[in-house]
């Protein structure tokens, strides 16, 4: 009999990636500053420099500064081991590569870490980076409670820190939590230790914590106690025989200090039985599919369609909790008759929270004799907002507004902030664990101003004559941002070779766009550019902008998919108003916002 031979070939599929030349608008910026030569020494790079408006008034040190840094780029990405120069010279690719390409070097944003709005004006002047129930560690139901997002979000920058105050099971004692929840307890005093520690990490200017109290006066005087040990000279509070401020201090006034806001104390009343929820209860109010993650959060919805559609339905919908807690439905008055109020505790308060009797159109009435704060949900906001947008308007010029997300939101998803924005809320208040799209708006408008934190409204929000800013007319186009996406690179650093695809590259596309008024939201998209780990696209798109000094400008790269839903290539949201002007590197984040060590865009912006 003959022999069989049995014979087996294997298929190496090579991941080879292609580095990309430089686009043509870079050749051409670079020939015309190199004076036509192969290369640019320092007075090229100079008159590069002067020319894009990257920077003013450059002198030989930081060029040669400069091109020192660009020097050890070179030297870590293992391109240049050549002896050091007296005077180093770029070629094309070093001055695409390691100046243009470098998100370090190169960034697109004007003062990236400098705080450079004026901080000497009240707090209502500004708008202030703001955090909901910022204990928990995830859903609003049944999560953990914890000093870790706490920390998180004071290590990101975030300035107003919200804490649920309820007595201990022993009722000697105070936790943190949110009530009527499954939600597990993390002591006071291990919330106000840690807000301590890392409240100046991120930036020196006031931390603010707002307080939801469910105490009765013992628990409030320990409150007051546990508050002075702690904080010590850092907290700042009024003199006792001011009895209410008739305009907030200044961020720069308040720079390295703690302040309490909440509603001035009233008797204590004790929970019913009855409205604490039962374990059976968290899984019908989560709903099946509730924790999946999505690819990248879902799109931010238009804040004019929310508006439109408050009246039709109701906040408190049958079968979701409501969130109570938020409500400022406090007669002061009626406060001034309760007994048993802690004195101690009510002089420690600097921004008074309360909402008189009546309609909301009535709460917006500014008193000219001293201010306080309003929180209202962000449906609250939209049905007020449909028939008294100025007067929110004009009621945020002196006094401070805080939203925050409905009840209903018991995954802890958030909503578009520029429904606060818009209308000059302070406090737009968000789930700093809900990941997604509208978490990433918040993240990039907080980059302005060095992101410390605090950003200065712009002033048509703060003006009075000849009129109050109305949101609900459209305003002319004021500027066109145009927006070139050249290339991509990093991902082939960061993600594994086949995270994309099993069997070849990624075929990546970009989302560019704006984030803002009605008028100014949108997205476009580029073609997708199949099999490259360093695609090219090379297009342009413009954008008309009525009220650019508060829009945002959207980059997202997916990968497009045929069979599946496209997978998530990273992120960025930038301030338009903190754009510089010419190429940038464009540095790309992942869903919660942390940014990738590689991954980036090189792109253009132009102002029209």
């Amino acid at each position: 009999m003959g022999t069989t031979y049995k014979c087996c070939l294997i298929f190496k599929r090579r991941f080879h990636a292609r580095d990309a030349p430089p686009p043509e608008d870079v050749r051409a910026l670079f020939s015309l500053h190199a004076g036509g030569g192969p290369h640019m020494g320092a007075d090229g790079l100079r008159r590069y420099l002067d020319a894009t408006g990257g920077h003013h008034q450059v002198d030989d040190a930081e060029v040669e500064r400069l091109l020192e840094q660009i020097r050890l780029q070179q030297h870590q990405g293992h391109r240049a081991r050549l002896p050091r120069l007296a005077r180093p010279l770029l070629a094309l690719d070093d001055f695409h590569r390691y100046y243009l390409f470098s998100h370090d070097l190169n960034p697109p944003l004007r003062h990236p870490a400098q705080v450079h709005h004026d901080m000497t004006q009240p707090l209502s002047h500004y708008f202030i980076y703001t955090g909901h129930n910022s204990y928990l560690t995830g859903n609003q139901l049944s999560s953990d409670c914890s000093d870790v997002p706490i920390i998180k979000a004071l290590q990101r920058g975030v300035r107003v820190i919200e804490l649920d105050m309820w007595p201990n099971s022993t009722k000697d004692g105070i936790n943190i939590l949110h009530g009527r929840t499954l939600t597990t307890p993390v002591s006071l005093i291990k919330c106000l230790i840690s807000i301590k520690e890392y409240a100046f990490v991120a930036s020196p200017y006031p931390v603010i914590i707002t307080l939801e109290d469910h105490l009765p006066s013992e628990l409030q005087e320990k409150v007051a106690k546990m508050v002075l040990e702690v904080f010590g000279d850092i907290l700042y509070y009024p003199l006792p025989d001011s009895n209410h401020l008739k305009e907030f201090p200044s961020p720069e006034q308040l720079k390295g200090r703690v302040l309490l806001s909440t509603k001035p104390p009233k008797e204590y009343l004790e929970a019913k039985a009855d409205d604490t929820m039962k374990e059976g209860d968290a899984d019908l109010h989560l709903g099946k599919g509730a924790n999946d993650d999505a690819a990248w959060g879902k799109e931010v919805p238009d804040f004019q369609t929310e508006i439109q559609s408050a009246k039709k339905h109701d906040d408190d919908a049958p079968g979701h909790q409501r969130d109570d807690d938020d409500d400022d439905d406090d007669d002061e008055e009626d406060q001034q008759m309760q007994p048993h109020i802690a004195p101690q505790y009510k002089h420690l308060i600097t921004i008074r929270a309360g909402k008189p009797k009546g309609s909301l159109a009535d709460a917006l009435k500014s008193d000219p004799e001293k201010v306080r704060r309003l929180s209202l949900s962000e449906q609250q906001l939209a049905k007020v907002a449909e028939d008294h947008a100025t007067e929110i308007v004009r009621f945020t010029q002196r006094n401070i507004l805080r939203i925050y997300p409905k009840g209903t939101r018991v995954t802890s998803s958030n909503y578009n902030p520029f429904i606060g924005w818009v209308h000059g809320a302070q406090m737009v208040a968000f789930n700093m664990q809900g990941y997604g799209r509208a978490l990433w708006l918040m993240h990039g408008f907080y980059k302005a101003n060095g992101g410390c934190g605090y950003v200065k409204k712009p002033d048509f929000l703060m003006q009075t004559e000849p009129q109050v800013f109305d949101p609900r007319e459209t305003q002319p186009v004021k500027k066109t941002l145009k927006v070139k996406v050249y290339m991509g690179d990093g991902w082939r650093m960061d993600f594994k070779q086949t995270h994309f695809d099993q069997y070849s590259p990624p075929d990546f596309y970009t989302r560019v766009g704006i984030a803002g008024v009605p008028a100014d939201s949108v997205m476009k998209k580029t073609k997708a550019i199949e099999d490259n780990w360093m695609p090219v696209w090379e297009e342009e798109f413009s954008f008309p902008l009525t009220v650019p000094e508060i829009a945002l400008l959207r980059v997202e790269v997916h990968e497009y998919d045929m069979s599946e839903k496209d997978d998530f290539g990273g992120q960025t949201v930038l301030p338009v108003s903190e754009l510089r002007p010419g190429i940038r590197a464009v540095a790309l984040f992942d869903r919660k916002g942390n940014k990738y060590n590689n991954v980036k865009l090189l792109m253009r912006f132009e102002f029209a």
